[in-house]
C-alpha cells in the first residue's frame, strides 16, 4: 500500500493518473471545486530491477487543511510513502502536516516527488531540491529518493516507477499471525450484488463464504465474494486492500470507521492506555483534556489522564489513559494520531500499550506495568499479560485476544516460557505465572497452619472444597497448588479418592530426612534449569557436595519421579519441564517431528534436542521414521 501525502494542488491526484491512468478524484465535489476532498484509489504494475513484477495499491489523499480527518483515514494502512512537493512552491504547511503524520503512525518508507518540475528552470529546480532535503534531513525520508517529474511531459516518470519499485520492494511482507481485521474505508451499493466494502486488510485473511462481525456493535455479516485489485479471489490476506460483497447487512448500517473480524475474537474498546508523543510545536498536553483521536479509518473524542495529574511537554513522551467517547478496535502496538478539537491541528500522536486495561488495579500498580510494557518483547508482553492475572490466571484464548494474536501464534511464543516453566499451562487452558503458583502455594500453607487441620493424619484435618474455598482459588489453579505442595512434601492428601482431606506435612508424621534440605536444592536447581539441565559435575560444584551425595540424591528424586533420566549419559531433566513438553508434542498429533524442529520449539542445542527424541521414541509419544518421527 503507497499513499501520497502533501500540500493542496501540489499535483498529488496528477501523480496518480500518470502512474495508473486512473482519476482517483471520483466525487462530484471533486470535479466541480477541483481538488480532492476524500480518499482515491488505484492500481499500478511495476517491475523490478531483478525483472518481477509488483503490483502497488496507491491510495490518494486530499491536501486541504479542512480534509486532514479524510487524509488519516487513509494513511493508516499504508506501508510507504509519496511526498509530492510542487517544484513552483516548495514545503507548505500541509507538507509539513502530512510529513508529521506519517511520522507520528510509524510509516518509516518512502521518496519524495517534486512535482510540476516544468514550470521552473533547471537551476531553480536543482536549488529547490537542495532546500526541500534540507527541510527533511531530520524526518525518515531525510536520506530517501527525491525525484523531479511533470505529469505534463512525462520527464522523470520512468525514474520515479523505477525508485518506487526499488522501495516497495524492500516492505517486508506482513505477518498474517494477527487475528483477522479490516478497518472499512467505503461502503457503497452495486447493483445485483448488493453491499460492498473496501479497506486495507491489517492482519490475518479473510475467505469469500467467511462469517465475519462487523465492530462496534457484534453485527454478523457473510462475505459473498472477494476482490483484490479489481480481480474475484477465494481469499485476502494482510497488507492487500481488499473489497467485500457483503450479505445480512444494509449499507446504511455501514460506515467507515468501523471495522470487520472473526467471530469471538476481537471487539471496539472505549478505554485504552497508551504511549503518547507530542510533536515540538504542539501546546501541552494537560490531564482531562479532550482531543480527537484519529486511528485506522476511525476516529473519536477522547479524554486524557495523565499520570499523576500532570501534563505532556511539546516533544514529550508519557504514558496516558484515553477514554474514548465512541468505541473503536484497537490492540496494542497500533499507533494512532491526536489533534486538538478547537482549532483543528495535529498535535501529536502514539501506540497503544493496552486495550483492556484491568479495573480497580492501583494506578501505581498500572503505571509500573505499562511502563515494562513501553521497551518490552512480543515475548516479555505476554510474560507481562499473564503475572499482571496474579492468581485468577488467563486463558490461552482471553491473552491471544489482548495481543490481537491468533491462537497459533500465541502457542509458539509461549513455548519458550512454558519450557522454562515461567509460565503454567493448567487444564482447560488456564495461563499461570510460576510467581503466582508459588504465591498460590503459600497461601494455602498459611491457611493450614493457621486453622485447626492437625499436623498429621489421624487429627481434624480439612477437606479439600473447604481448602479452596478459604484459598478463593479456582479449581484448575487449586489442584496444581495441591500437586505442587505434595511433590514438595509440604503437605499430605489422606482419604478415598475426592473425599481426601489436607493436612499440613510436619516432622513427626515421618522420620526427618537429615539431608532433605541439600535433595530439594537440588531438585530447585533443575527445575530452574527445565530442558536445559546442568551437567551432574557442574551441580555438585554449585551445592558443594560430594560425588557420593550427589548420586544418591539423583537416585532419591528419580525414585520419587522428580527427575526423569533421559539418555544412558548423566543428562537428567525435571519432570515438570518433561510433561510440559510431552504436553506440546501431543498436540502436533499426526504431524512430523525433527531435530530442528525440536530446537526451533525448545531453543536447545542438538545436544539435548536429540535425546529428547529419542526418550519421546521411547514414551511412544513419536515414532521414527528415517530421520523425522511422527507424532502418534
Amino acid at each position: 500500500m503507497v499513499g501520497t501525502a502533501g500540500h493542496i494542488d501540489h499535483g498529488k491526484t496528477m501523480l496518480v493518473r500518470a502512474l495508473t491512468g486512473v482519476d482517483t478524484d471520483r466525487l462530484p465535489e471533486e470535479k466541480r471545486r477541483g481538488i480532492t476532498v476524500d480518499l482515491g484509489f488505484a492500481t499500478v504494475d511495476l517491475e523490478t530491477a531483478a525483472g518481477q513484477r509488483l503490483r502497488l495499491d496507491l491510495v490518494d489523499v486530499p491536501g486541504h487543511k479542512q480534509f486532514v480527518r479524510n487524509m488519516l483515514a487513509g494513511a493508516g494502512g499504508i506501508d510507504l510513502v509519496m511526498l509530492v512537493i510542487a517544484a513552483n512552491e516548495g514545503v507548505m504547511p500541509q507538507t509539513e502536516e502530512h510529513l508529521a503524520i506519517c511520522g507520528l503512525l510509524g510509516i518509516d518508507r518512502g521518496l519524495t516527488v517534486l512535482s510540476k518540475a516544468d514550470l521552473v528552470s533547471p537551476e531553480e529546480l536543482e536549488a529547490v531540491c537542495q532546500r526541500v532535503r534540507g527541510s527533511l534531513q531530520n524526518s525518515f525520508l531525510g536520506k530517501s529518493p527525491i525525484v523531479p517529474v511533470s505529469t505534463l511531459s512525462g520527464f522523470g516518470l520512468s525514474e520515479l516507477r523505477k525508485e518506487l519499485a526499488r522501495v516497495a520492494e524492500a516492505v517486508p511482507v506482513r505477518s498474517i499471525e494477527g487475528l483477522p481485521r479490516m478497518p472499512i474505508d467505503r461502503s457503497f451499493v452495486i447493483q445485483g450484488f448488493g453491499t460492498v466494502v473496501t479497506g486495507t486488510l491489517q492482519a490475518g485473511s479473510v475467505s469469500a463464504g467467511q462469517t465475519l462481525m462487523l465492530e462496534p456493535g457484534s453485527r454478523e455479516v457473510r462475505v459473498r465474494g472477494l476482490q483484490r485489485q479489481g480481480r474475484s479471489h477465494s481469499k485476502g490476506y494482510a497488507g492487500s486492500r481488499v473489497a467485500l460483497n457483503l450479505a445480512r447487512v444494509e449499507v446504511a448500517e455501514v460506515r467507515r470507521g468501523a471495522t470487520l473480524v472473526l467471530p469471538n475474537t476481537l471487539q471496539a474498546v472505549d478505554v485504552i492506555d497508551a504511549e503518547v508523543l507530542l510533536l515540538p510545536d504542539a501546546p501541552e498536553l494537560r490531564h482531562r483534556a479532550r482531543v480527537r483521536l484519529h486511528s485506522f479509518t476511525s476516529e473519536s473524542v477522547a479524554a486524557v489522564s495523565v499520570s499523576g495529574y500532570g501534563i505532556v511537554a511539546p516533544d514529550g513522551k508519557e504514558v496516558v489513559r484515553l477514554k474514548l467517547s465512541s468505541p473503536v478496535l484497537l490492540v496494542p502496538g497500533d499507533r494512532f494520531v491526536l489533534r486538538q478539537l478547537s482549532p483543528a491541528q495535529t498535535i501529536g500522536g502514539g501506540r497503544v500499550l493496552d486495550a483492556h486495561p484491568l479495573d480497580r488495579t492501583p494506578k501505581k500498580i498500572t503505571r509500573a506495568w505499562l511502563e515494562k510494557m513501553r521497551n518490552a518483547s512480543p515475548g516479555e508482553q505476554l510474560q507481562l499479560r499473564v503475572e499482571r492475572r496474579r492468581m485468577a490466571g488467563i486463558s490461552l484464548l482471553m491473552v491471544a485476544q489482548e495481543m490481537g494474536w491468533s491462537a497459533e501464534a500465541t502457542r509458539a511464543k509461549l513455548a519458550p516460557m512454558l519450557a522454562r516453566d515461567t509460565v503454567r499451562l493448567l487444564g482447560g487452558g488456564l495461563l499461570l505465572s510460576r510467581m503466582a503458583l508459588e504465591e498460590a502455594g503459600r497461601g494455602v500453607l498459611q491457611i493450614l497452619g493457621s486453622s485447626a487441620a492437625g499436623a498429621k493424619p489421624g487429627s481434624s484435618g480439612m477437606g479439600q472444597s473447604q481448602l479452596r474455598s478459604q484459598s478463593h482459588l479456582s479449581s484448575e489453579v487449586f489442584n496444581a497448588v495441591l500437586k505442587m505442595l505434595a511433590q514438595r512434601r509440604l503437605l499430605v492428601l489422606s482419604g478415598a479418592p475426592g473425599l481426601e482431606l489436607v493436612y499440613r506435612a510436619a516432622a513427626d508424621i515421618d522420620a526427618p530426612n537429615p539431608n532433605q534440605a541439600r535433595i530439594d536444592a537440588m531438585a530447585e536447581v533443575y527445575r530452574r534449569a527445565a530442558l536445559n539441565p546442568p551437567a551432574l559435575a557442574e551441580v555438585v560444584r554449585e551445592l558443594r557436595l560430594s560425588e557420593k551425595d550427589a548420586r544418591a540424591f539423583v537416585t532419591s528424586l528419580l525414585r520419587d519421579k522428580t527427575l526423569v533420566k533421559i539418555a544412558a549419559a548423566d543428562i537428567f531433566m525435571h519432570r515438570g519441564a518433561v510433561e510440559r513438553l510431552e504436553r506440546t508434542i501431543r498436540e502436533l498429533k499426526n504431524q512430523t517431528l525433527d531435530v530442528a524442529r525440536l530446537k526451533q520449539m525448545t531453543g536447545l542445542s542438538r545436544k539435548y534436542a536429540i535425546p529428547l527424541l529419542e526418550y519421546l521414541d521411547h514414551q511412544r509419544i513419536t515414532r521414527r521414521q528415517g530421520d523425522t518421527r511422527i507424532v502418534l
